[in-house]
């Protein structure tokens, strides 16, 4: 008799084969790319024909998020997730206190109490949130292009540790933002990301309770990242000698911390030990016939009744809109380079989050060309990529003026010598209006926020803007695109290849991500998911972050920006959103949808070059060779108020930099410090020694140019004494 482990996940499939004496004839870990039901089917044929799996004879016992529904069909006996761990971390390690397992989208923890008999079982458990799981892990990683084998042999030992918040995922996206905005290398993101993870453990799902060796360490991100577990080594150790926890005799406390060769199995390792405890006519396996009827015909019948039709009523009304439509999303596809020779232009750079963007203008507001990269997780790299870009294509032309927007144009701002830093409402609001002066309302879809711009006769007069919610943002709808393997570049035709989608709820991305998950185990593909996500999507735009109500009130031409708006199935879902709000809408997709900012930004330099006829830049050499390094350390922190932020000191080298020999952390002569990470001006001094540089040259300002004013009063009002 053979027994079979399932584990049906949110983002993979599991299994273990043991024999009726206890050895492992087979096991597998795969992704199910939300087709749970399919990956199960594939797993029985598979077996049935390999090893012989046997209806009315073998056994299976499953377990897992989407175990539920298909347990019925096989016969299955469903056993909960946390009994199946815990049973096989009692089978194979007895000695075991505590249990940590992560997984793609949940946490937990179990403390074992007592011996034997009087053996307890207490267990904690995160699934409201992605915050801290692998899938939260991952999709930073992607933020930052770190591929997936590379995030895996990242450390965390020796970096410098940032703060990243640890109870919500999108709280920490924009703490991850905030460190790329600052220009936090890479590697301690990931450091500090690591960091969070052990962090939510010990400090929230511990509940007040004390790990205790031997403590094993389950689930993927725990066996696969290598910083993770160097964290955990640390933290619990540095925990172990505060809380004076008596240690095994003999025993180096890193020894102490088990991560075992079948972390991945223990959930499907743990229902194979309970069927073995159980009466042989339970969980007794039917075959896969009904499980195979639900795949190809049941979940259809099923999604009809609770889902809605595709983003497309019928072929005929789609092919309409493509016609109108695609030839406005896909215009950088099929714009025609500029062949004539560039004398001067003026740059526009918008550093965002997610991409980088830069174009070039002549004196006339015409688009010479545009260089669009995702970011390199470093503002200072970004800039450097982008201008060696414009460097190759404009050769010794002239440049005139420079403006950057974006998250990361404080810090640009100097270090390039940009004429003007605009605010991206701003940016947005003038590309918008150069190209549509009869604008009413601009919508800025970006990576990782939402803007809405609402005008009146070419003049901002309200705008909304959403940038802590990642749910109608691009960066999620890539996000899930990218965990179900499928490309960017795909996301739409996918999604119009659905002819049903389920009926997702607006609002809070947790909530919107949980409920995906809660949709993949009702049967519903990553096709369908993808056309639920993108109908979504406009009413998180428009209601949860615009908080907008009177759309007639607004007016009714509708100009759709940000990259986001290169998706022909978002732009499909806004247009169809908008005029069941305002029938007589007036929707046009922005021709430079994406560099949108970066034309902003030009535009506003080039106003500032024709009134000054002159620039601050810095010339492409310069920043091409530019040096610089990050400091955030105890001397780096802001003592001016009882909140003390841990700010990072970005010093570059750059010619005329007075350096700071006075500072904790010294500058030399030809380098200059930028601080960021500060959480009000005041941060932006350094201490009491700046302040004292500060004020000395202000009196050499006074010295060089007396106030009249000042004079005349010290002088109108002296005493005068008679003699």
């Amino acid at each position: 008799m053979l027994t079979l482990g399932l584990d049906v996940g949110s983002t993979t499939c599991k299994y273990v084969l043991i024999d009726e004496e206890g050895n492992i004839l087979d096991k597998s870990y795969e992704r199910h790319n939300t087709k749970q039901a399919e990956k199960v089917l594939e797993f029985l044929e598979r077996l049935e024909e390999r090893f012989g799996l046997t209806p009315g004879r073998d056994r299976i016992y499953m377990t897992g998020s989407g175990a539920g529904l298909i347990s019925e069909f096989i016969g299955a006996r469903f056993v909960q997730e946390v009994v199946a761990v815990a049973t096989a971390v009692e089978t194979l390690h007895p000695e075991v206190r505590f249990v940590s397992e992560i997984g793609g989208e949940d946490m937990k923890t179990i403390f074992f109490h007592g011996e034997g008999e009087k053996k307890t079982r207490q267990v904690f458990m995160q699934s409201a949130c992605a915050g801290g799981t692998g899938t939260f892990v991952e999709k930073c990683a992607r933020k930052l292009g770190i591929p997936p084998d590379k995030l895996s042999k990242m450390g965390y030992l020796g970096y410098q540790i940032h703060k990243v918040s640890s109870k919500c995922g999108i709280f920490a996206e924009t703490d991850v933002n905030t460190l790329v905005k600052a220009g936090v290398p890479v590697e301690e993101i990931i450091a500090s990301l690591f960091e969070a993870v052990v962090y939510q453990n010990l400090a929230i799902l511990t509940k007040g309770n004390t790990p205790r060796p031997y403590v094993l360490l389950l689930g993927g991100p725990n066996l696969f990242f290598r910083g993770l577990q160097e964290a955990w080594r640390h933290h619990l150790t540095k925990l172990w000698e505060e809380r004076k926890v008596p240690l095994p005799e003999g025993k180096e406390p890193g020894d102490l911390i088990i991560v075992p060769e079948n972390a991945l199995y223990y959930a499907a390792l743990g229902c194979a030990f309970t069927a073995k405890t159980e009466p042989k006519d339970v969980g007794v396996y039917k075959g896969f016939e009904k499980l195979k009827w639900w795949v190809e015909e049941g979940q259809y019948e099923q999604k009809k009744k609770e889902g809605r039709k595709g983003l497309w009523k019928t072929k005929e009304e789609l092919e309409e809109f493509r016609k109108i439509y695609e030839p406005q999303v896909f215009a950088y596809k099929n714009r025609k380079p500029y062949e004539g020779k560039i004398d001067e232009v003026v740059i526009g750079c918008d550093f965002g989050s997610t991409t980088a963007k830069a174009v070039c203008l002549s004196r006339d507001k015409e688009v010479l060309f545009s260089v669009y990269t995702l970011s390199k997780g470093n503002p200072i790299e970004d800039a450097k990529y982008i201008f060696r870009k414009i460097k190759e294509r404009i050769g010794d032309a002239k440049v005139l003026a420079v403006g950057v927007t974006g998250y990361g144009k404080d810090l640009l701002r100097d270090i390039i010598g940009a004429d003007v830093a605009i605010v991206e409402t701003v940016a947005h609001a003038t590309a918008g209006l150069h190209f549509f002066p009869d604008a009413d309302c601009i919508c800025d879809v970006g990576g990782v926020d939402v803007k809405i711009i609402i005008l009146r006769n070419g003049a901002v007069v309200d705008f909304r803007l959403n940038s802590q919610c990642s749910s109608g943002n691009g960066a999620f709808l890539q996000g899930v695109a990218e965990r179900f393997g499928i490309p960017l570049e795909e996301i739409a035709d996918r999604a119009f290849s659905a002819e049903a989608m389920p009926n997702l709820t607006m609002g809070c991305g947790v909530f919107l991500q949980s409920d995906i998950v809660n949709q993949q185990r009702k049967g519903w593909n990553a096709d369908e998911i993808l056309a639920g996500l993108c109908y979504v999507l406009p009413q998180n735009v428009w209601i949860y972050a615009g908080n907008i109500t009177n759309f007639k009130g607004i007016g009714r031409k509708f100009i759709l920006q940000g990259g986001t708006h290169r998706n022909l199935a978002v732009v499909k879902a806004q247009v169809d959103f908008l005029r069941s709000k305002v029938p007589d809408a007036e929707i046009v997709v922005h021709p430079y949808s994406g560099e949108a900012g970066a034309i902003g930004a030009g535009l506003i330099a080039l106003e500032h070059y024709e009134k000054t006829g002159r620039t601050s830049f810095r010339g492409f050499e310069t920043i091409e060779s530019l040096e610089y390094k990050t400091t955030t350390s105890e001397d780096t922190v802001c003592r001016w108020c009882p909140i003390e932020c841990r700010r990072t000191f970005i010093d570059v080298k750059l010619p005329g930099g007075k350096g700071r020999p006075w500072s904790k952390v010294p500058l030399p002569e030809g380098w200059v410090r930028i601080i960021v990470n500060n959480s009000c001006p005041k941060g932006l001094v350094e201490d009491k020694n700046e302040l004292k540089v500060i004020k000395e040259e202000m009196e050499k300002v006074k010295e060089r140019y007396p106030s009249v004013a000042q004079f005349v009063q010290k002088e109108a009002f002296k005493a005068r004494v008679e003699v």
